[in-house]
């Protein structure tokens, strides 16, 4: 079964057609404009009981009516399997829609991603009779977008260039400047991709970073895990007291984002962030959690 991550990738491209349009950008890849975009049946299984069904299928209508269809792939690992699956595909579309087809392979490590750009050929060797040639994304070809005022251009890209970087050194300040991005944007789109990203980067340090950013309550929009957090103060409120049981709640918010951040918390530390019933200064240290070293770093 196809993971969170897996899902998260092409449904992007899928509910953000605009995507394409960088992608094919990025590549230097020429792409007509088109006029009208469509979400069109995955399914390309025959009568066979053979289930053939690809992630995702746009159809773009071209300014004079042509067609174009672009399946775009989600694709976690190297996998030979794939590669009849993805000839399957190509052809099959090929003949049901009746127009050309590329096929695009979104990937998020460098050598997933090269690899899906070799050619593969299938047939005699040095004669083959078809050939499969995916258009590749990965780490090496996606740019990682650190600048606040060029993610604020495209959140989209910015979005994908964070799932795609989730396993580099520079997605802390790809997920910054994301954050910038998302507050400069409509609430609901900005919502949407919170939790796209939140989804999209999957079991690891950077997701734990995001979650620690949406903690934060100055933000416009909040992640399932943000609001799981500010609840736990709501309900001990009703039972402790609305101010006490807030700033329980915060306080506790505060510990998960150093647990999650990897920061050590001694007793001494724990007792004191837990005592604290001031809600401005609790807030300052949820700021301040998500930058600090070390938990003693929180008061000075």
């Amino acid at each position: 079964m196809p993971s969170s991550q897996h899902e998260a990738l092409h449904h992007l491209f899928r509910d953000k057609p605009e995507l394409y349009a960088h992608a094919f950008k990025l590549l230097n890849i020429d792409f007509p404009a088109p006029s009208e975009i469509a979400v069109v049946d995955t399914d390309l299984t025959e009568i066979k009981p053979i289930v053939r069904r690809s992630d995702t299928m746009m159809l773009f209508t071209l300014r004079r009516g042509a067609k174009h269809l672009v399946i775009t792939e989600s694709q976690s690992k190297q996998d030979d399997a794939k590669i009849s699956s993805w000839a399957y595909y190509v052809c099959h579309a090929h003949i049901k829609y009746e127009c050309p087809v590329t096929l695009l392979v979104i990937c998020r490590d460098e050598d997933t991603a090269k690899w899906a750009r070799e050619p593969k050929p299938i047939g005699l060797p040095g004669h083959p009779s078809l050939i499969v040639q995916p258009i590749g994304l990965g780490p090496d070809n996606v740019p990682a977008i650190t600048d606040p005022e060029e993610a604020c251009k495209s959140a989209v890209l910015t979005v994908y260039s964070a799932l795609t970087h989730a396993q580099s050194p520079e997605v802390d300040a790809i997920l910054k400047a994301l954050d910038v991005a998302l507050n400069t944007i409509d609430i609901e789109t900005a919502k949407y991709l919170a939790e796209m990203t939140e989804i999209g980067l999957g079991d690891t340090r950077a997701r734990q970073i995001w979650r620690s950013l949406m903690t934060m309550q100055n933000y416009r929009y909040k992640s399932e895990f943000a609001e799981m957090l500010r609840d736990e103060g709501r309900v001990e409120g009703r039972v402790e007291g609305r101010v006490e049981g807030e700033a329980k709640g915060e306080a506790k918010a505060v510990l998960t984002v150093l647990e999650q951040r990897g920061v050590p918390v001694t007793a001494s530390v724990r007792e004191r962030i837990l005592a604290c019933t001031d809600l401005e200064l609790l807030e300052s240290w949820l700021v301040r959690a998500l930058k600090v070293t070390s938990a003693e770093e929180l008061f000075d």
